[in-house]
C-alpha cells in the first residue's frame, strides 16, 4: 500500500493517481453511455433532450464535488499535522451534510426543472422529454454527490483501488441496465435514465456502507459535532471545482443556445456527442488532480517543500505529455466516433466531425488550468484556485461563445473553449509563478 507521506516517483505517482483517474472516466461513462443508447435506439430528438438538461443535473451534482475536493484537502492536511481522530470527525461531518444538502437539491431540482427546461428553449417533445429525463435522475442525486465526495476520500483513505472497484460496479450496472431497458425491452429515455439512477445508487451507498464499517483505511464513518468553521473552509477550499462545473452547466446550456440559433436541434446533438468525448479526456486530467491533490496537502501540512517541489515538476511533465496524446488522439478518432453516435444521419455526422476537429484542440492546454486549479485547492488556497476556475469556466468561455459566432459563425462556437483555455492558461502560470516561493513548490 503506498502511503502519503512516501517519496513519489513517476512509477509510484501513477499507481497512486490511475484509480482517481479510471474512476473519473467511469462516472462520466454514466451519461455517455445514456447518450449512445438513446441516440441509436430512440431517435436524435431524445439525444438532444438528454443534452439540452445534462447540464443542469451535473451542475446540481458538483456540490458534491466541491465537498470531497474542499474536504479531502483538510483532511489529508489535519492528517499531516498528526490529528487522526480530528480528521475523521471532519470527515464524517462532511458526509453528512453532503447527504441532507443532496436531498434538499433533489427536491428543487424537480420543481424547477420545467422552467429551466423552457428557458433553453425546449419545445414540445423535446421539452416533455428533457424534464421527464431530469426527475428521474434526481431520484439518485444524493447518491450520485457522496459518490463525487467518495472519489476523494478514498484517496485521502490510501484506498484509491477500493474506490475504483466501486465505481467500476456503479458503471458496469448501468451499462448493463441500458443495453437491457433501452436496447431490448426498448424504454428508451426512461430506461436510459432508470439505468442511470441504479449505477449512481450503488456507486453512492456502497462506499457509505464500507466507511461506517470497521475497515482497514486511514478514515471511519462514526461520530461527530457540526465543526461550521471547517465547513465553511471546506466550501471555500472547494469552491473552484463548484465553480468549474456550476459554470460548464451555464456555458455548456449557452452552447446550447448560441446552437440552436445557428444549427438547431442537430447542433445540439452534435455539441452532446462532442461533449460525451470531452467528459472522458478531461476525465484523466481531473482524475489526476483529484489524485494527487492529497499528497500535495499532505507534504504541504508536514512541511515537506522538497516533496512538493518534487509533485509540482512531475505533475507539469505528465500533464504535457496527455495534451500531446490526448489532442492526436481525438483526430484519429474523429471519423469513428462521430459515426458510432450519429451515423445514423449524414448531415448530423457531417456536423459533429467538423466541430470537433476544432473543439479537440483543448485538450493540448485544458490540463494546465485544471492542475493549475486543483494544486491551489490542495494547498488550501481556495481563492487563487477559484479565480482560475471561474476565469476559465465561466467569464472567458461567456465572452468567447458570445462574441466569437458574431465573427466567425458556427465556428465560432466550436473554437469558444480553445480561446478560453488559452486565456486561462496565462492567468494559470501567472499565479504559479507569483505564488511558488509562498509554498516553496518551485
Amino acid at each position: 500500500m503506498i502511503q502519503l507521506s512516501e517519496h513519489f516517483t513517476y512509477k509510484k505517482l501513477l499507481r497512486f493517481v490511475i484509480p482517481s483517474i479510471v474512476m473519473m472516466i467511469f462516472t462520466s461513462i454514466y451519461n455517455i453511455v445514456d447518450g449512445f443508447f438513446v441516440s441509436n435506439f430512440a431517435g436524435k430528438t431524445a439525444l438532444a433532450s438528454i443534452n439540452l438538461i445534462l447540464p443542469i443535473v451535473m451542475g446540481l451534482a458538483s456540490f458534491g464535488f466541491m465537498i470531497g475536493t474542499g474536504g479531502s484537502a483538510i483532511v489529508a492536511k489535519t492528517f499531516g499535522e498528526g490529528k487522526k481522530e480530528k480528521a475523521n470527525e471532519y470527515f464524517s461531518m462532511l458526509v453528512y451534510a453532503t447527504i441532507i444538502l443532496g436531498i434538499i437539491l433533489s427536491i428543487a431540482g424537480s420543481l424547477l426543472v420545467p422552467h429551466i427546461a423552457k428557458a433553453l428553449g425546449a419545445q414540445g417533445e423535446l421539452l416533455s422529454n428533457s424534464i421527464l429525463y431530469a426527475r428521474i435522475n434526481f431520484i439518485s442525486l444524493p447518491a450520485f454527490m457522496l459518490q463525487n465526495v467518495f472519489q476523494s476520500f478514498f484517496v485521502t483513505a490510501e484506498k484509491p483501488k477500493i474506490g475504483l472497484c466501486f465505481i467500476l460496479l456503479s458503471g458496469f450496472t448501468n451499462i448493463i441496465l441500458d443495453i437491457v431497458l433501452v436496447a431490448i425491452l426498448g424504454f428508451g429515455l426512461t430506461g436510459a435514465a432508470l439505468a442511470t439512477v441504479c449505477g449512481e445508487m450503488l456507486g453512492g451507498f456502497a462506499p457509505l456502507l464500507y466507511f461506517a464499517r470497521k475497515n482497514s483505511s486511514l478514515l471511519k464513518l462514526g461520530k461527530t459535532k457540526f465543526y461550521g468553521r471547517t465547513l465553511y473552509y471546506t466550501c471555500i477550499n472547494g469552491s473552484s471545482e463548484l465553480m468549474t462545473n456550476i459554470s460548464s452547466s451555464i456555458v455548456n446550456s449557452l452552447y446550447n443556445l448560441q446552437l440552436m440559433k445557428f444549427a438547431g436541434e442537430n447542433g445540439v446533438a452534435a455539441y452532446g456527442f462532442i461533449m460525451y468525448v470531452n467528459f472522458i479526456f478531461v476525465a484523466i486530467y481531473i482524475g489526476y488532480s483529484m489524485g494527487s491533490a492529497p499528497i500535495i496537502s499532505y507534504n504541504y501540512g508536514a512541511g515537506n517543500h522538497n516533496e512538493l517541489k518534487n509533485m509540482f515538476k512531475k505533475s507539469l511533465t505528465l500533464v504535457a505529455i496527455w495534451g500531446i496524446c490526448l489532442a492526436s488522439l481525438a483526430q484519429l478518432l474523429n471519423a469513428p466516433l462521430s459515426k458510432m453516435f450519429v451515423g445514423y444521419d449524414e448531415a448530423l455526422l457531417n456536423l459533429t466531425q467538423q466541430g470537433f476537429r476544432i473543439y479537440a484542440l483543448v485538450f493540448l492546454l485544458s490540463g494546465f488550468d485544471i492542475f493549475g486549479s486543483s494544486f491551489f485547492t490542495a494547498l488550501n488556497n481556495g481563492v487563487v484556485s477559484a479565480v482560475i476556475s471561474f476565469l476559465r469556466t465561466l467569464v472567458f468561455q461567456i465572452g468567447a461563445v458570445i462574441i466569437l459566432p458574431a465573427i466567425f459563425g458556427l465556428n465560432g462556437i466550436w473554437s469558444a473553449v480553445v480561446v478560453a483555455e488559452a486565456l486561462t492558461l496565462l492567468v494559470t502560470i501567472t499565479c504559479l509563478v507569483r505564488y511558488r516561493k509562498r509554498y516553496h513548490y518551485a
